[in-house]
């Protein structure tokens, strides 16, 4: 029966840890009714049935296994809301990366560019450039070309920033739309000018995560030679962890995990690069305001 409470224990308190977590990080749990589909930021937009089922059934095994061995329900917790973030921590890589459409953009910019070189308008040269786009942007930019046929070029080009949701895709957009509007003469300087703002920003970033995967593997260090010792103990010296049979040591056991659970939070905060929104929604917000 205390095998069985256990195991619901852990589940529910995985449950708890993961909406915390997406609470502190300040990410809804699911999308809006008024979205057109599922965005990045809902989680159940991102986490499929199966996901949350194997989650939920990882938080269990791990919780109920680690009770039956041990017989402390907080070590039972602590097990089922590891695996349970363990599992939801992975991240599918259903479509390119950030770095690659970044990438992609500064290409499909210089495309333009060198389209409009060639004596071909903006409106062509922007279609021409569809049917060699790069793969990880190519779906919008084609969903672009369907689009003008009924649309003028400024509606379709926000369309198209829509499309991508990018913050250097904004730039780009910005200066075509002007450029469509004014019949701007310099669209090819101000478009060089732009791949390579964008192909320094994804060398930049580049040098950044280069220099954070230092802090994950530290981290990475520190939580195998804890649970290395932990399991060491526990086989080798289990008369050393009797202190935490009782209910005063499993009050210093669930104090110690919260101390080194935030710990193990604060470092995975400093490997991660917080990017800010893009310019356009935030022009849209002072409007509005």
């Amino acid at each position: 029966m205390w095998a069985v409470a256990g195991m619901f224990v852990a589940l529910g308190c995985a449950a708890g840890v993961l909406i915390i977590g997406m609470g502190i990080r300040g990410k809804p749990l699911t999308t809006s009714d008024d979205d057109d589909g599922p965005t990045e930021e809902g989680l159940f937009a991102r986490l499929t049935v199966g996901m949350l089922a194997l989650g939920a059934v990882g938080a269990v095994a791990a919780g109920g296994l680690v009770f039956l061995l041990t017989g402390w329900p907080v070590a039972a917790v602590a097990a089922g809301a590891l695996a349970a973030w363990m599992i939801y921590s992975v991240e599918r890589q259903d479509g390119p990366s950030e770095l690659e459409r970044t990438e992609a953009i500064a290409t499909w910019t210089e495309m333009i560019r060198d389209n409009m070189a060639g004596a071909a308008g903006l409106e062509q040269a922007i279609i021409s450039s569809a049917r060699l786009a790069p793969i990880a942007i190519r779906p919008e930019i084609g969903r672009f070309v369907n689009r003008i046929e009924d649309s003028s070029l400024s509606d379709s080009l926000a369309d198209l920033g829509d499309d991508l949701d990018h913050r250097s895709a904004d730039l780009v957009i910005a200066a075509l739309s002007n450029a469509a509007r004014m019949e701007s003469r310099d669209v090819g300087d101000l478009l060089a000018r732009l791949s390579e703002s964008i192909r320094s920003d994804v060398r930049m970033r580049l040098r950044i995560e280069t220099s954070r995967s230092s802090i994950r593997t530290s981290a990475r260090m520190v939580i195998g030679v804890t649970a290395f010792t932990v399991l060491f103990l526990f086989l080798f010296a289990n008369d050393l962890l009797d202190a935490y049979d009782s209910l005063g040591g499993q009050v210093w056991m669930a104090l110690v995990l919260c101390v080194f659970s935030l710990s193990a939070f604060l470092l995975r905060g400093l490997s991660d690069i917080e990017m800010p929104d893009r310019f356009i929604r935030r022009e849209e917000a002072d409007a509005e305001s």
